[in-house]
């Protein structure tokens, strides 16, 4: 029963992978959560790309309508990076690598949820958005971004 189990996770997991490179066809990013990072990471480790937003965030929302709408960004995100969006304020509990995350201020105004404190915080900073961290194959953050990219801009520091 758990060799099944496998083979079902397996074929889900390819799934994601090939919906990547279907999204790259359709001109869109193909978002995963963190969950679906997870199950992808375990099965062919490759580079992270994090994208923190918030619902009132104007910047996050130009890159959404321009940056992430161009087509050599979309390839080479899809190409090299497992990409993620989280929206900062969420409610979610979160697990992964075996923690659980949530947003322990979830009930004030402006709450940020525990994972983009600990990826995108920045020493004596506040937290500011739009936050991008990118990561290389063992998890391990290669650069962090805290403005509004362009698509040129982020091709660059993606390329």
């Amino acid at each position: 029963m758990k060799l099944h189990y496998k083979k079902i996770i397996i074929c889900l997991l390819i799934g994601y992978i090939n919906c990547g490179q279907l999204a790259a066809q359709n001109n869109e990013v193909n978002w995963l959560s963190f969950n679906q990072l997870e199950d992808s990471l375990a099965i062919k480790p490759k580079k992270v790309f994090i994208h923190f937003y918030a619902d009132w965030c104007g910047l996050c929302h130009t890159m959404d309508q321009k940056t992430y709408k161009n087509s050599n960004v979309i390839n080479t995100l899809s190409k090299d990076y497992y990409v993620v969006k989280m929206n900062i304020e969420t409610t979610d509990k979160i697990t992964f690598g075996g923690t659980t995350y949530e947003n322990e201020n979830a009930k004030k105004i402006n709450s940020i949820h525990q994972i983009p404190l600990l990826m995108a915080s920045r020493k004596n900073k506040s937290f500011s958005l739009p936050a991008i961290v990118i990561l290389d194959e063992n998890f391990t953050a290669t650069a962090r971004y805290f403005q509004y990219l362009d698509a040129k801009q982020l091709l660059k520091t993606i390329q």
